[in-house]
């Protein structure tokens, strides 16, 4: 028997992990199924469509998180050029570009092999690092998709510290 053929006995649905934290923090969600569900995060820059899906054939819980902001097609080559030198900057998870709706989404998957249980902090971290990307790169979106910036602009100008207050 090869490791990956060995499955542990799961406890309980790892959705089951983050229902608790959003209630716990007070968030919308939507159970969709039992293995998926859907919130929405408000944010600086944007609200966030968030949904963890349980992958039992990986044993991953795969977070998805997208905005609404619609790629034109005449802007989807920049948009995927912008993507590589975002992902570049990305720790965990990455963007993608879905051509057929047209959107950015963000995508991380917290692997739980073996029949680990996720932990709420785990949870949060998870999501905090997703937003956390989503706020640190939406302008960027932004500026290539309605400004007309190319990628290498809009990196300078979302990468751009400011020092002091005005």
């Amino acid at each position: 028997m090869s490791l990956i053929e060995w499955e542990a006995e799961r406890l309980s649905n790892p959705v089951d992990m983050i229902e608790f934290v959003a209630a716990t923090n007070d968030w919308t969600f939507e159970r969709s199924g039992e293995d998926e569900i859907a919130m929405t995060v408000g944010g600086r820059w944007a609200d966030y469509h968030v949904s963890f899906s349980w992958m039992s054939h990986h044993e991953a819980l795969h977070l998805a998180c997208a905005f609404d902001l619609r790629v034109p097609e005449h802007k989807a080559n920049e948009i995927v050029r912008l993507l590589s030198k975002v992902n570049g900057q990305v720790l965990m998870g990455h963007f993608d570009f879905w051509p057929q709706e047209n959107v950015i989404v963000y995508r991380h998957s917290l692997l739980l092999a073996g029949g680990a249980e996720p932990t709420n902090q785990q949870v949060e971290g998870t999501l905090s690092n997703g937003l956390d990307a989503c706020e640190n790169y939406f302008q960027a979106f932004q500026f290539v998709v309605w400004s007309g910036m190319t990628a290498d602009d809009a990196m300078k100008a979302v990468l751009f510290e400011t020092v002091g207050e005005a």
